[in-house]
């Protein structure tokens, strides 16, 4: 083995030679050749999945944080969707049953009034005396009345859990975009804060090449650049 060092104005190299090594390619081991960080692919990540753009950022310390959000707020988002499904179907059976509704083609307000008032014929009073006359339901198939007062609340309690249960779903979607939004912004600011580290460091580069001569021995190369 035969070790060569020379220095020269503005480089400085080591070379290594054998006639033993049968590599042919090596990549470059620069630090000098990583690749800057892009931040449109941090915010796509983080949109997609938090945690994943402070990942691709050499970041995840931080990251780990906001992806264990989205998955809580994902369980609360099934959790209360769920619930209120279950609660809807029960207040709409209950008004079928007690009052005497017919389900089909009924909107979120026909709900809400029938837990108002004990019958159609009450709402329609009401909407008179207002002259909202384009709100009273004249339709037979917009028909109700409650057996009495106590199952009229008790579909009231029924319909606010319900409700309750879809504001609180409502409010995990917006829970999750707000955390999209927020690991996407620390994600563009390790982006950057990487970027900068990356342009800052010594321009040092280091790297193996092969070199094949018909006169001479096949060498290896071991080379060092360094700038001053």
């Amino acid at each position: 083995i035969e070790l060569q060092y020379q220095i020269s104005g503005i480089n400085s190299s080591a070379q290594i030679k054998t006639d033993d090594f049968g590599i042919k390619n090596l990549n470059s081991l620069s630090p000098a050749n990583a690749s800057k960080k892009n931040p449109g692919v941090a915010i796509l990540l983080s949109m997609l999945l938090p945690g994943m753009g402070e990942l691709y950022a050499n970041g995840y310390e931080s990251g780990k944080y906001f992806t264990l959000a989205d998955g809580v707020l994902w369980g609360v988002f099934i959790g209360f969707n769920t619930y209120g499904s279950w609660k809807e179907d029960n207040y709409k059976s209950f008004a079928q049953s007690k009052a005497g509704i017919n389900n089909e083609g009924k909107d979120a307000d026909y709900y809400a009034n029938i837990g108002v008032y004990i019958s159609v014929d009450e709402y329609n009073k009401v909407q008179e005396l207002n002259r909202e006359f384009s709100k009273a339901y004249y339709n037979s198939s917009d028909y109700w009345k409650w057996q009495n007062e106590s199952d009229r609340k008790e579909y009231r309690n029924m319909w606010s859990s319900s409700e309750s249960a879809y504001n609180n779903v409502r409010f995990a979607v917006g829970a999750l975009i707000l955390n999209r939004l927020i690991s996407a912004i620390n994600a563009v600011r390790l982006v950057s804060s990487y970027n900068k580290n990356l342009e800052s460091q010594t321009d040092l580069s280091y790297y193996f090449s092969y070199r094949q001569s018909p006169t001479l021995p096949s060498s290896i190369n071991f080379n060092i650049s360094k700038s001053f």
